[in-house]
């Protein structure tokens, strides 16, 4: 998919699992239990241990959306790509990281926290950014972070759950981005509370548990740059 519809369809999905885990097998145990809950977009960070390794091993899944998160150099971009991600973020805004994206016609969401930040993704070519850390500010802040960008695409990530993922969505977000109880840092995870966290987010959302998502342009009128 190209950068464009990968976009559309994380817009249509709503929710974005980022894994954190102590292991690749413990990444692999909280994933099945959020697909068992109905999540569709994974986004494997590279703090898991051989992230690229799950990357690819997911990557090939019809039902699945999976990119990488964490990503911090344009080595491990380039890892990410090799294995079959679909979209890469990252906590920050780096310019190099950005530009190999857009030049793949890869989605890539770039962290940002102030306006002068969401200028200099858009000036790269960024379709989308990654407001983080989200819990630190709120829903109100990224409400008015979008008031001189209107046609902002962005993503909340940091603090969201279940319980406050729409309110995010009501205030401008296209996604959220879902770590914690969707994916506790632990040796093993705990398959039935996760199954049962990504469904009431998903539920909490509208999105119907279980469908894959049917992009739909999150800006019909224009590409956010």
């Amino acid at each position: 998919m190209s950068a464009r519809e990968t976009l559309a369809a994380i817009a249509a999905a709503k929710l974005i699992m980022v894994v954190r885990a102590p292991s690749a097998e413990a990444a692999r145990t909280a994933i099945a239990a959020a697909r068992s809950g109905g999540v569709h977009v994974i986004e494997v960070t590279f703090t898991v241990p051989d992230a690229a390794r799950v990357i690819g091993e997911l990557a090939g899944e019809p039902d699945l959306i999976v990119g990488a998160g964490t990503v911090l150099t344009t080595e491990q971009a380039e890892a990410a790509i090799a294995a079959g991600a679909s979209f890469l973020v990252s906590p920050g805004l780096d310019e190099r990281i950005v530009s190999l994206a857009v030049g793949r016609d890869l989605l890539m969401l770039p962290g940002v926290f102030t306006a002068s930040e969401v200028i200099r993704a858009r000036a790269l070519g960024a379709p989308a950014v990654k407001l983080f850390p989200a819990d630190a500010v709120g829903p109100a802040y990224l409400k008015a972070l979008r008031g001189p960008f209107p046609d902002l695409a962005i993503m909340p990530s940091g603090g969201v759950t279940a319980e406050n993922a729409q309110t995010w969505i009501d205030a401008g977000a296209i996604a959220v981005g879902m770590a914690g109880s969707l994916s506790p840092v632990v040796a093993t995870p705990d398959e039935a509370t996760i199954a049962a966290v990504a469904h009431r987010a998903l539920t909490n959302l509208g999105v119907a548990p279980g469908d894959a998502p049917q992009p739909e342009d999150p800006h019909p009128e224009g590409r956010a740059q």
